[in-house]
């Protein structure tokens, strides 16, 4: 039976498909990143209707509010050869076809129809007045996942310092300006003073 329950759900995978596919379909870059902030929004959508209250919040306020925004900053301020996109992406059109389908019997045979429907994974019961999805999802990734979290840290962690490091190194091999030394620099290290003899004139000159 047909709720309107199932009918938003089905408007926001509609929304979440047809923005995910102009993400990598539009030439504009802008307009791509502004379609991968729908994809988002309908993600965060479909999260809540999940009752997943906390990851819908943090998939709207860092990725939409931060991670989108620092992209979309990127993305305006690169100089972007459209032209070349453009005949990029119609060069590796049916490549990319074939990898879409690839992944997705891959996908189908591994998992198959199985694991879906409402038969394996049936509605959520109603939730006590006193449930609390933080610490739910708290108590699961401190405890069963604690393993798997800590060495993800660490992992950003390393690419952090890795970020840091290439940023911060000293050029190597081509000239650049040491701004410290030429602001230190004195009038005696910069002009040298020879005294030299006149020479005596020479005669019929």
């Amino acid at each position: 039976m047909l709720t309107p329950l199932h009918v938003i759900f089905y408007i926001f995978a509609a929304i979440a498909v047809c923005s995910a596919f102009a993400v990598i379909s539009v030439r504009n870059p802008v307009r791509s990143v502004l379609s991968l902030v729908v994809t988002f929004f309908s993600m965060a959508g479909i999260w809540m209707m999940l009752r997943a209250e906390f990851l819908s919040l943090i998939l709207l306020l860092v990725y939409v509010g931060a991670v989108m925004t620092l992209f979309l900053f990127v993305v305006m301020m690169l100089n972007i050869d459209v032209e070349y996109k453009r005949s990029g992406f119609v060069r590796y059109l049916p490549f990319g076809v074939i990898l879409v389908l690839l992944l997705a019997g891959l996908t189908i045979a591994a998992v198959g129809p199985r694991y879906f429907g409402l038969s394996q994974m049936p509605v959520p019961l109603p939730e006590p007045a006193d449930y609390s999805n933080i610490r739910q999802l708290g108590s699961l990734l401190y405890t069963e996942y604690a393993y798997p979290f800590e060495i993800a840290g660490v992992l950003l962690l390393a690419a952090i310092v890795a970020a840091i490091t290439l940023t911060h190194r000293g050029p190597v091999k081509r000239k650049a300006q040491n701004v410290a030394e030429q602001l230190a620099v004195r009038p005696e290290d910069s002009v040298r003073l020879i005294k030299m003899a006149a020479e005596p004139k020479q005669k019929g000159a």
